[in-house]
């Protein structure tokens, strides 16, 4: 009887120290509830979530945790995005959290979009209602300058619960930041910022690559020098452009006479604002365009550039590539 007792006791105290051992391994790191945020990134095969945890210092002991998510989180896994943590939680916390929807999810804006095409491409990660989708189309809408052009296309870790207001100025937040090495060299050459903004814009959808945006920047300046109407077919489309028929529509002949004052083809000079959102090699492109003597282009089927001083010329390059 001695004998099974002391076996007994030596079971449930080997049991204690195992389970104070354990909890000592993956309990709570501290008692501090100071908000952190862990950011699993975006096409890392490479990335390991036990050692970023431990770096942030919310867990002690890494095979540990690994451990713990073999035998825990089956089936399940870590999404990119942001997760809300702190010391205070467990390992058994953690691992619900961070299998669970992120706080934080990962957009990605190309350039030369419209706004509102990036408030339904935001509007669709974070789950934005049509309400919230039409406060962020309003926001700085009563400023020509802010209204267009300064959602800098870029990838985001958005909060999935932040205010619609806030979410836009991340992005013109993040443009100020991008543009402000180009000031002083816009500055230099006496061209406004939002000069240089709005023949981005143009660029950004007249262009069939990269390769093109400093001619059509060279073109567009020629035109601009010598008070030629800009007649871009972008800006059309930025006129009619809308939920239902697409941002950026066919252009008709018909479209030539629209009422409006984005319509180059009546209007001398350039529009009132951008007309997309352009990226940096676009404004590089601005800055340093080509030397061309061009004043017409079209692309062929293949998206090759085709550039002519005359319209003459741009008649004969519209029979060889467009006919």
């Amino acid at each position: 009887m001695k004998h099974l007792i002391s076996f007994v006791l030596a079971f449930f105290i080997s049991l204690g120290v195992i389970s104070i051992a354990i909890w000592q391994t993956l309990g709570p790191v501290s008692k501090s509830t100071d908000g952190l945020v862990l950011i699993v990134p975006q096409l890392d095969d490479d990335y390991d979530v036990a050692s970023d945890l431990k770096r942030l210092g919310l867990i002690r002991n890494e095979a540990a945790f690994r451990w713990f998510m073999t035998i825990f989180a089956v089936g399940k896994s870590v999404v990119p995005g942001g997760f809300r943590l702190n010391p205070s939680m467990t390992s058994w916390a953690i691992v619900n959290k961070i299998t669970d929807t992120p706080q934080f999810v990962w957009v990605s804006i190309r350039e030369g979009l419209r706004k509102e095409q990036i408030g339904e491409i935001v509007g669709t990660h974070l789950g934005w209602t049509p309400e919230q989708e039409q406060e962020w189309n309003d926001y700085n809408s009563d400023s020509v300058e802010y209204r267009e052009g300064v959602y800098f296309p870029d990838t985001y870790l958005l909060p999935t619960d932040e205010p619609v207001p806030l979410v836009a100025k991340r992005f013109v937040d993040n443009f100020n930041t991008k543009f402000a090495p180009y000031i002083d060299k816009f500055a230099a050459k006496n061209i406004k910022w939002t000069t240089a903004l709005k023949i981005a814009s143009l660029i950004e959808r007249e262009a069939g690559g990269l390769s093109d945006m400093p001619i059509i920047s060279g073109i567009i300046w020629n035109r601009l020098e010598t008070d030629m109407r800009l007649e871009i077919d972008a800006t059309l489309q930025y006129i009619k452009g809308n939920g239902e028929i697409g941002w950026w529509p066919r252009v008709v002949p018909a479209d030539k006479y629209l009422e409006s004052p984005y319509n180059t083809y009546r209007n001398k000079g350039l529009p009132p604002g951008p007309i997309s959102n352009p990226g940096l090699a676009t404004i590089d492109a601005v800055l340093n365009p080509v030397e061309t003597d061009c004043i017409f282009y079209l692309h062929a089927p293949d998206r090759q550039i085709y550039c002519s001083v005359t319209y003459e010329e741009h008649l004969e390059n519209i029979k060889t590539y467009l006919q």
